[in-house]
């Protein structure tokens, strides 16, 4: 999988959209990309490096994934108790990735969801 495919399939999902927001606050942050649902993001990946992603993730399915997949790790920067780190073209087939990514959204699709609802 190359960049611009990865980057479609995420745009594919129902009102994705994508911005570059780390590159006033970080040192060597203005090639991260991110995608967005609602208010909150979902998956993002540096465009220069593109050797991992970082989604949000069930807390619960967190350790189990680890276990099964080389290719998780923590995530830079972010909550281990949400996030994880995927790494490209390692033990874990670019399909699996894409369900992974498509989970993240969903959760936090969700997590919008209920918060529109609550207001």
């Amino acid at each position: 999988m190359n960049v611009e495919e990865f980057r479609d399939y995420c745009l594919s999902l129902p009102d994705t959209y994508q911005k570059m927001p780390f590159s006033g606050f970080f040192k060597n942050a203005n090639s991260i990309l991110v995608f967005y649902v609602g208010t909150k993001m979902f998956c993002f990946f540096d465009i220069n490096k593109f050797d991992k992603c970082t989604l949000k993730c069930n807390p619960d399915e967190i350790e189990q994934l680890k276990a099964d997949y080389q290719a998780v790790e923590d995530p830079f920067n972010l909550s281990k108790k949400y996030w994880v780190g995927i790494r490209f073209n390692e033990d874990m087939p670019d399909d699996k990735i894409k369900t992974y990514v498509k989970q993240s959204y969903d959760f936090v699709a969700s997590l919008q969801k209920n918060k529109l609802v609550k207001q």
